[in-house]
């Protein structure tokens, strides 16, 4: 019998990957655990991670690649790295998955160095995947799988039906150990002292043109039961000692009842944690149910505000019933509860001419100063408008009608410019002058100053109480312009943090 082919499970560096769990190459991992030999590299704990995958190839023991790649900072890795493989181990088959080669295929395929995409979750795909290509047999009839055919045409089949996540095998937590001690991966944030990023969920019910979820997951979702969810938690505290959850999902809080149920297992564990949800999902919960979820531990919930416009809401299809004076209400009721609600919001989105973008930025500026008097706790997290590729919806008509575009080459992603895009942070939207993208960015840096980020526990009380003095007056007249005093004391001072760029962790 021939030697089983082996895959390499690449995890490229993250801003803030050294203390997360690489999740998705887990995931591919307990689906090929039983049929394939694999090695895992993670990008984050290696000096070289190169070195590493080199001495796999030269093995001769490894005829696949596989890495999972999302926008911004992985790109890094994940580009000249594929593209070095493919170039010095010409038979190697590199396989992509996660949300930019799903959301950007065509860039990704037409580089000559990506063989094929996994569109979506490739815990039944992935192993497919590898029969097929091991028994040259044809790949197309294998959903979630985008790929070019015979003619060099791309080719996107069928999407795969969510899997029941309760029946899909653990995680390998214990193999990621022989290569990377587990423990190093539990750093401490606001919530503990040994913080989990864990994923209990894949996808999320609602259609937000804006979203890059969106096009992969088509409003579908599907979680493991609250008591997986626990068992997993439970064991993990029990070998590792974790004291605290970060919840990936895209919306962990779709389900009330699972929510619930999580809540009165985890109930007398001491575990505070953190998830992302929706204000209109979540406004229909309980007032006994958001009080159990605090008694439980959870301390913070990310939520999607975008905007205090109704209209530009609806331009967003942002779906639900949320609206500009839902967000409002739900910030004040959440205070109660001693949950932090944290609101993020999208700034910049195209107008029909600059004084509508401008004065859409100034109005959502207005509205996110309410939301701090209504509850001064509120995290706000500032994005600039980035279009994601969600053909046919309004948004997208308008940004290609902009003349915004993509670009056409895959390591053209690797200009800073473009990283800063993806992170957005930097758009190269052609409806945003400097001075827009300034005053967005400006009072960025004053609204941090006068509320300095929860998550960020290093900053003490007395180096909030200076930034705030300092930017006080500015805060309450709108002057904004030239904050170099500010950014000068969060830079070097402060070393202040950007939890949507850095995450909750400490080094």
């Amino acid at each position: 019998m021939s030697k089983k082919a082996g895959i390499i499970l690449f995890n490229p560096r993250s801003a803030e990957g050294k203390h997360r769990i690489p999740n998705s190459i887990l995931q591919v991992g307990a689906s090929i655990e039983s049929k394939y030999p694999y090695v895992f590299v993670d990008g984050n704990r290696e000096k070289d991670p190169w070195k590493t995958i080199k001495g796999y190839l030269d093995s001769g023991d490894y005829q696949y690649f596989g890495s999972t790649v999302m926008p911004g900072p992985q790109l890094k890795q994940a580009i000249p790295f594929s593209k070095q493989a493919k170039t010095d181990y010409p038979e190697l088959k590199i396989i992509w998955g996660g949300y930019f080669p799903s959301n950007q295929s065509q860039v990704c395929l037409d580089s000559g160095f990506v063989d094929y995409i996994i569109n979506g979750p490739g815990d039944d795909v992935f192993p497919r995947l590898l029969d097929a290509l091991e028994s040259e047999e044809p790949v197309g009839t294998i959903e979630n799988i985008i790929y070019k055919d015979e003619k060099g045409e791309m080719t996107s089949t069928r999407k795969q039906g969510l899997l029941n996540q309760d029946q899909l095998p653990r995680l390998p937590y214990e193999y990621l150990d022989e290569f990377y001690p587990l423990d190093q991966y539990f750093g401490k944030t606001f919530l503990g002292e040994k913080t989990l990023a864990y994923h209990s969920s894949f996808g999320c019910p609602f259609t937000c043109s804006f979203c890059a979820v969106v096009p992969i997951y088509n409003a579908r979702w599907k979680g493991k039961s609250a008591k997986s969810i626990y068992a997993d938690v439970k064991k993990l505290k029990t070998d590792y000692g974790i004291d605290a959850i970060e919840f990936h999902d895209n919306n962990f809080f779709t389900s009330r009842k699972r929510v619930v149920e999580f809540a009165e297992l985890i109930l007398d564990e001491g575990i505070s944690w953190w998830g992302e949800g929706r204000i209109d999902t979540m406004d229909q919960y309980k007032d006994e149910d958001l009080a159990l979820m605090s008694k439980a531990g959870c301390r913070m919930i990310f939520f999607g505000a975008e905007t205090g416009n109704d209209e530009v809401l609806k331009q967003m299809d942002k779906g639900g019933t949320q609206s500009s004076a839902q967000i409002l209400a739900f910030a004040k009721r959440l205070r109660q509860f001693n949950i932090i609600p944290e609101y993020s919001f999208v700034l910049g989105l195209p107008g029909k001419d600059e004084k509508a973008v401008m004065r859409q930025i100034d109005q959502d500026i207005d509205f996110i100063k309410k939301v701090k008097e209504v509850n001064s706790e509120t995290e706000i997290i500032i994005y600039i408008y980035s279009p994601v590729p969600t053909e046919g919806s309004d948004l997208n008509q308008q940004i290609t009608a902009a003349g915004f575009k993509f670009p056409e080459k895959l390591e053209d992603w690797l200009d800073p410019a473009w990283e800063n895009f993806d992170l957005r942070k930097n758009p190269l939207t052609p409806w945003l002058t400097p001075q827009m993208i300034d005053k967005i960015k400006n009072f960025e840096t004053v609204l941090n100053a006068y509320y300095p980020t929860a998550s960020d526990f290093k900053v003490s009380d007395f180096q909030k109480r200076v930034m705030k003095t300092l930017s006080g007056i500015r805060y309450k007249t709108n002057l904004f312009k030239y904050p170099y005093e500010l950014k000068a004391l969060q830079k070097y001072w402060l070393n202040y943090r950007q939890p949507e760029i850095e995450g909750f962790y400490s080094e």
